[in-house]
């Protein structure tokens, strides 16, 4: 969407932000008085962006940078407000001025929290009811939106950025916002009460191993093996809960895979911050309109297996691609790496086999099973506690069948003790004193780690 069109679409949208300090909302007015003086706020903020969109030359805003076309923006909301003499402070005159470009350029009330680092989740629900995550803690906010139609003109703005559609007839859609953050939102007659929309942010620096191991999500010892089980090119699979901190793991994962690789990335929404050189990334697309152009996952996953890839990494694993990613680790793509939503390892098993039968390939159960046993070597299970803080919960080795069932053994594991007065989860992690398998395969590749690192006797609490 050009900048024309973007000022054009926002020229009769209606902002509703919190006033600025010292207006008519000072403390003490009563609460007729603050919606009155937010409403009079509002609607100067909608004279003054109707008399921008008639005042300014569009197409040699076109022309201009981000930075010059805010600069452009700002000098004539001075102007406005000196014209018609509107009495305010230089502190209000700097608010007015941001939250008019936040309308037509940014995403209007939603644009400081896009700017605030400590949030990790932006939860809107409806135009009343702005909630955010930090810390692992939701909180509802102040913000809110003048109305619903208000809210869908920035819905629409989010997906008409990268060619997506939402409508009546398509009330649901996920998109992407420009820094990579992953949006998902659901309109009427889906949403019931108002227009829903869920942002989970893109970390602009992805979490490093010192950064989990400083929050306690998992440790040394853990971390030691992680990197020595991606070195020697295990296949691994990431189990976790909505939440859970699955594609953080994986991109912290992924940061293991050496330089000189060919990684090829499969998403819904592009979100992994691989700092390789050699990375293809694929992503999928919805069926269009006419229920045409959709690319799928498995198309993706069939496709990038004649990329000469050295590894594949799946974003999230969802349905019958499940049977294309197994064929994958068992046929030389050795190293490669998925997650998806289960609440233990068994469960993740479960939840693959499931989704390896939605393939479409008639498969004895035992022959499934096999093929996931000699697929995936290690299931890392990751968790949200009930304290809002994301942990390494378990990792286990699969060491083949027995019978008609997979064989799992677990190396490392947290333990729950209780939970503080304040609600904080308290626990340690150990490891099991199993010395896994795979550790022959480490040597092999040159690695090895010290049998301190499987001792059960120590551990770390969190």
């Amino acid at each position: 969407m050009s900048l024309r069109e973007q000022l054009l679409m926002q020229s009769d949208l209606v902002a509703n932000d919190a006033p600025a300090a010292g207006s008519a909302s000072a403390a003490g007015s009563v609460s007729q008085d603050t919606k009155a003086a937010r409403q009079a706020y509002q609607q100067l903020k909608m004279n003054i962006h109707q008399t921008i969109i008639e005042r300014v030359e569009l197409d040699k805003l076109q022309r201009l940078s981000p930075e010059q076309v805010k600069r452009e923006l700002a000098q004539l909301v001075e102007r406005i407000v000196d014209e018609d003499k509107v009495p305010m402070n230089e502190a209000e005159r700097k608010r007015l001025v941001q939250d008019v470009q936040d309308e037509m350029l940014g995403l209007g009330p939603l644009e400081p929290l896009l700017n605030d680092p400590t949030v990790s989740d932006i939860l809107v629900n409806t135009a009343q009811h702005v909630y955010v995550e930090r810390r692992g803690r939701l909180e509802l906010t102040d913000i809110t939106f003048y109305d619903d139609a208000h809210l869908m003109k920035v819905i629409e703005r989010i997906v008409s950025r990268v060619g997506r559609r939402i409508d009546e007839s398509s009330p649901m859609v996920d998109a992407r916002l420009p820094d990579g953050s992953r949006v998902n939102a659901i309109i009427p007659p889906s949403a019931i009460d108002g227009p829903l929309v869920s942002i989970r942010r893109f970390a602009v620096n992805p979490l490093t191993v010192e950064d989990m191991l400083n929050n306690r999500s998992f440790t040394p010892s853990m971390a030691q093996l992680l990197e020595a089980l991606i070195k020697a090119k295990l296949n691994v699979l990431i189990s976790g809960g909505t939440g859970s901190g699955k594609t953080t793991l994986l991109n912290l994962l992924s940061g293991f895979i050496p330089g000189d690789e060919r990684i090829v990335t499969i998403e819904d929404a592009a979100e992994l911050q691989l700092r390789q050189q050699h990375v293809l990334r694929l992503e999928t697309r919805p069926p269009n309109i006419e229920g045409k152009g959709e690319i799928s996952q498995r198309a993706l996953v069939r496709n990038a297996l004649r990329m000469r890839p050295d590894r594949i990494v799946l974003g999230e694993v969802r349905g019958g691609e499940a049977l294309d990613m197994l064929h994958a680790m068992n046929t030389g793509h050795e190293g490669s790496m998925a997650t998806l939503h289960a609440n233990t390892p068994r469960d993740a098993l479960t939840r693959l086999e499931n989704m390896v039968s939605m393939g479409g390939i008639a498969m004895p159960v035992k022959a499934m099973r096999q093929q996931i046993a000699s697929a995936v070597s290690v299931v890392v299970q990751a968790s949200r506690l009930t304290d809002g803080r994301r942990k390494l919960m378990s990792i286990q080795e699969i060491t083949g069948m027995e019978g008609e069932v997979i064989n799992m053994q677990e190396i490392f594991t947290f333990k729950r003790t209780g939970v503080d007065q304040d609600g904080t989860v308290r626990g340690y992690f150990c490891a099991t004193g199993v010395r896994p398998k795979f550790c022959e395969r480490l040597v092999a590749f040159g690695l090895s780690l010290p049998d301190s690192v499987f001792d059960p006797a120590r551990r770390y609490e969190a």
